[in-house]
């Protein structure tokens, strides 16, 4: 559904610009009211879970995850972190999910669960529906949180080593500093296919702030508004939406939609031009 109340079809054959649109600048045009799409067979039993390591080894932690995602199949994805463990232990930890055969999945992640050894292997076998809930618990209702993130030029010593000194200094051990892995299909689109232009292999780096005292708001968004203040020198200028920041200068979006910003500005105008649907991560009309 448009602005207007319009009920239009967006396809392939029909207004093919707004389905470009949607695909990256979702809400920004219109309501969904009903969608097709295709459906990609796993599991229901998946390889993944948990490992982690001592805070003191992070550094070493950090730079195997480097080294052994250059070279990472199109079925396992992984995060690294720095985290706490439920007894308050600081800890680097590497979480993953392989969506291949089982028999593949522990060819994939025989390396990961024998480094360091871990203190912690909590991977194997799991239903994929369970490797989505695995951190439920971490995020309890009420919790307050905020985020910064932005995409890394390269996961090099010196962010590695900040990443690990800011760590040191986080007031809440609900909070975590996060590396998300880019990589497969995903990465095999052209910029310009969809209104989603993040395409490159690389890194998103999430610093994600916790607490559940209202008394403890400051200290947390400062941690991480000084946190990516830090790592902002190993940054490019290409942000995820769905973590978008508060920046108030300039326009964020145009970091975070890049090359396609100008096109969507333009659809926008044509489908929103009032900009009605603008509570999100806004478009603004040309």
């Amino acid at each position: 559904m448009l602005a207007d109340g319009r009920v239009v079809t967006a396809s392939a054959d029909d207004n093919a610009d707004l389905l470009w649109a949607v695909r990256g600048g979702g809400g920004n045009f219109g309501i969904a009211t009903s969608l097709e799409y295709n459906l990609h067979a796993v599991g229901p039993t998946i390889t993944g879970g948990m490992v982690a390591h001592p805070f003191a080894k992070a550094r070493d932690v950090l730079r195997f995850y480097r080294d052994i995602t250059t070279s990472t199949e199109d079925e396992l994805v992984s995060w690294a972190g720095l985290v706490h463990g439920p007894d308050g232990s600081m800890l680097a930890a590497i979480v993953l999910c392989h969506c291949g055969a089982l028999s593949s999945g522990d060819v994939a992640v025989k390396e990961i669960k024998t480094f360091g050894p871990p203190v912690l292997d909590a991977v194997g076998p799991m239903p994929y529906g369970s490797m989505n809930q695995l951190f439920d618990a971490a995020f309890p209702k009420g919790a307050l949180n905020y985020w910064k993130s932005s995409f890394l030029s390269s996961l090099s010593d010196e962010v590695i080593d900040t990443m690990v000194d800011w760590y040191t200094r986080v007031p809440s051990p609900m909070s975590g500093i996060v590396l998300e892995h880019w990589h497969g299909a995903a990465t095999r689109v052209g910029i310009g296919e969809t209104a989603f232009p993040h395409r490159a292999v690389g890194y998103n780096l999430l610093l994600a702030s916790e607490w559940t005292s209202s008394a403890e708001t400051e200290r947390n968004i400062t941690w991480v508004r000084e946190g990516y203040t830090a790592i902002q020198p190993f940054f490019v200028s290409r942000r995820y939406a769905n973590y978008m920041d508060d920046d108030k200068v300039g326009d964020p979006a145009a970091e975070v939609y890049g090359p396609n910003y100008a096109r969507l500005r333009h659809l926008k105008t044509k489908f929103d031009p009032r900009n009605f649907f603008h509570m999100n991560q806004n478009i603004y009309p040309a």
